[in-house]
């Protein structure tokens, strides 16, 4: 690997991550990224004094590739309560895991939306999971969340009150027909680590990536867009808007639609599943009073949940203020106005708080995000192309290697950067 040269197309978590465990092997690394800044869907930005990331994200801290690569302790992480509060017109209740919230043990036993039956069952499928790996899960038979939760038993009120909204946020799917692999594997991630957003935003993440592979002497060039590609087996030209640069080999980590563009492997995929993120103010002390667990809406998906960010984080709020944001799914919320979700929103939160009003609330931002991870139904991860797909030495790296998720994106990162030492030292 001494003195070959590698172009690390995109500056996301899996070129990143790529970029640091090649260099380190001491390997010549250029990271190219068309972006101002790097993080790819991950980032943040300021605005009022506010930390608002790009769409409700989180990291679980349970994840073996975030364990591996990254320093928690450096992200000074702020930490949700395990858990949920599932909230309908006039009635909130609290359902929690008992194992890692002790505190919150009677409310969840007499919340009146769980059965017995199902509290019972939600302990039989924690213990099953948590018996297999990564590799296993997502080798095992597949079939989609809804069904695969019925095949155990759950009655469709929990499925409907509490599954649908609680992994319609993860999966961005709320009718629940995604992968039972990536519900399984989620789930045993909640019982492994803990949820949480770095104190600085998400953007912490990726920048902490950036850090170490310049540490480890990579190059990082930002503003710049790749106008193409060409690999054979001698190497490959990568060529930008003012230059072509010759390597040894690329690792092309960007999003799929612009990773499709650029080597021409068709299994790359590009459906994709988007959400639309609000963010919005109110004075401290509001009295929302649900501590650090996430909203979810059991009565319909608009919205889907509403997350209280600065019970949380407080760093995400200036001071006198607090910082709320709520996340609609699917297609039809890209095609929403402003003022329609604010209006979902405000009609939601004095549904489930009949005794205030909510004429303090201010709408500070909106997302529209269109790709924000791409369909995953079942089967789709046993198709998904592998790192050594593209022509030549040409290598693929993103969370559509494995599956969408911030641990297959970093998982991905290291196994391209493995293919590469492996075929660059033969």
């Amino acid at each position: 690997m001494d003195d070959s040269h590698i172009v690390v197309v995109g500056a996301g978590l899996a070129g990143l991550v790529a970029a640091r465990h090649l260099a380190a092997d001491g390997a010549d690394v250029t990271v190219i990224e068309r972006r101002d800044e790097v993080g790819g869907r991950v980032r943040t930005r300021t605005k009022d004094g506010f930390t608002l990331d790009r769409g409700f994200q989180v990291l679980f801290t349970g994840y073996p590739a975030v364990r591996r690569e990254l320093d928690l302790d450096a992200l000074d992480l702020r930490r949700f309560t395990a858990g949920a509060t599932i909230c309908r017109p006039s009635r909130r209740s609290v359902l929690s895991d008992p194992l890692r919230d002790i505190g919150s043990l009677f409310d969840s036993l007499r919340n009146p939306e769980v059965t017995t039956s199902d509290k019972l069952r939600t302990l039989a499928l924690r213990q099953d999971v948590s018996t297999r790996d990564e590799a296993e899960i997502f080798a095992s038979p597949d079939q989609s969340i809804r069904s695969y939760l019925r095949d155990w038993g759950f009655s469709e009120d929990y499925i409907d009150h509490f599954v649908a909204p609680f992994y319609g946020g993860i999966t961005l799917d709320r009718s629940l027909s995604s992968s039972k692999r990536v519900f399984e594997y989620t789930f045993k991630m909640l019982s492994d680590g803990s949820t949480a957003v770095p104190a600085d935003g998400m953007q912490a993440i990726p920048e902490q990536l950036a850090d170490s592979a310049r540490d480890e002497g990579a190059t990082i060039r930002l503003g710049e867009r790749i106008e193409s590609l060409q690999s054979d087996s001698d190497g490959a030209i990568v060529t930008t808007s003012t230059e072509s640069v010759e390597a040894d080999a690329v690792v092309v980590a960007t999003d799929p639609k612009e990773a499709r563009r650029l080597t021409g492997v068709e299994s790359i995929p590009t459906d994709a599943y988007g959400c639309a993120t609000q963010y919005y103010t109110l004075p401290k002390g509001s009295g929302l009073n649900e501590g650090k667990r996430i909203m979810l809406n059991a009565a319909n998906p608009d919205p889907n949940t509403v997350a209280p960010l600065s019970t949380v984080a407080p760093e995400y709020a200036p001071a006198g203020k607090e910082l709320l944001s709520a996340t609609f799914l699917g297609a039809a919320a890209q095609d929403e106005s402003e003022e329609d979700l604010f209006e979902k929103t405000l009609r939601a939160l004095e549904a489930w708080y009949p005794e205030r009003y909510f004429t303090d609330l201010e709408l500070l931002h909106t997302d529209y995000i269109s790709f924000a991870q791409f369909a995953q139904p079942p089967g789709v991860h046993d198709s998904l192309p592998g790192h050594r797909d593209a022509s030549g030495r040409t290598y693929l790296a993103g969370d559509y290697t494995a599956w969408s998720s911030i641990q297959g994106a970093m998982r991905s990162g290291r196994e391209a950067a493995d293919a590469v030492r492996a075929d660059l030292s033969n």
